[in-house]
């Protein structure tokens, strides 16, 4: 059963936006929510918990950002950068008529959560940041720049299986079946016509990446504009991004922050993990329960 319908959006200087809609369940629609994926991601990796989320009568949107899935890829490389994704978002989110909403953003996702807030001020009643913080671990980022970007093609899905997991494995060391790492494949990669498998976006997205101190101070600032907005931070325990030092301080400056630790993964949670999930379903129970009817 199709759980979702497909749509795009066409941002001011013509490149399409792809979108997965999954409708809300239920006998109340609640506050929409908007899923953003990490780097080199796309809307695939929500296609396991958009469905539970709409289950608990949301609408969600899963956004494949420029670049990634079957969104445009954008002939002017510098255009690869947050704040040009996030006007993207919100252009989108115009045309939905959405003006309250909660956000999820994983790793990238995340810094895109920030900077929407900082953009617009009371649109999010609430977020929810995947492994990410505003100061990324050099280990991490070094280990994220050495593998973005690559043109590899494979010449089965258990080619593409066997690289994603040399990829991610540090990521998800208990999982060895094959059935797990097929799965991340077809999340992550797609198959050309002339049956070539690759990674599904365009390679020169990792031009801003390489050139970029992602870990600014100014990060800090973004992060600030979340201070009375509910907030929950996933976090894997193996994460070579996120360190606890950065998670204390976020705590700190937040003043109500809620964290979910996830045992035995790494950077960055499916958010499928009973300890991750868990804590989002009663994050958006929370959210609900507080939010005054017709909003």
């Amino acid at each position: 059963m199709v759980e979702f319908s497909e749509h795009f959006f066409t941002a001011t200087d013509g490149l399409r936006t792809y979108f997965r809609l999954y409708l809300a369940r239920g006998a109340r629609e609640k506050i929409p929510v908007l899923c953003m994926h990490g780097l080199t991601r796309n809307s695939r990796d929500f296609e396991e918990i958009a469905p539970r989320i709409a289950a608990k009568g949301h609408n969600v949107i899963a956004v494949d950002i420029r670049g990634r899935g079957k969104s445009g890829y954008d002939t002017q490389y510098d255009n690869y950068n947050l704040s040009k994704y996030v006007e993207d978002v919100q252009g989108l989110l115009r045309r939905m008529g959405w003006s309250r909403i909660i956000a999820i953003g994983a790793s990238m996702g995340g810094l895109m959560v920030m900077m929407l807030s900082a953009a617009r001020p009371g649109l999010l009643a609430g977020a929810v940041l995947n492994d990410i913080g505003p100061v990324i671990n050099p280990e991490g980022l070094a280990r994220i720049q050495d593998y973005v970007g690559g043109s590899d093609s494979f010449a089965s899905w258990a080619d593409a299986a066997d690289a994603v997991r040399a990829i991610n494995g540090i990521a998800f060391p208990d999982e060895t079946g094959t059935d797990f790492w097929l799965a991340f494949a077809h999340r992550i990669c797609r198959e050309k016509p002339d049956g070539d498998i690759v990674f599904d976006y365009d390679p020169n997205i990792s031009r801003p990446v390489q050139n970029e101190d992602e870990a600014s101070p100014d990060l800090w600032l973004l992060f600030a504009s979340l201070r009375s907005t509910p907030l929950l931070l996933v976090r894997g325990a193996l994460t070579d991004l996120l360190t606890m030092d950065c998670v204390r301080e976020m705590s700190r400056r937040h003043g109500r922050m809620k964290l979910a630790q996830v045992a035995d993964v790494g950077h960055a949670p499916l958010l499928t993990e009973p300890d991750a999930w868990g804590s989002i379903s009663d994050f958006l129970d929370t959210l609900d329960h507080h939010t005054p009817k017709g909003q």
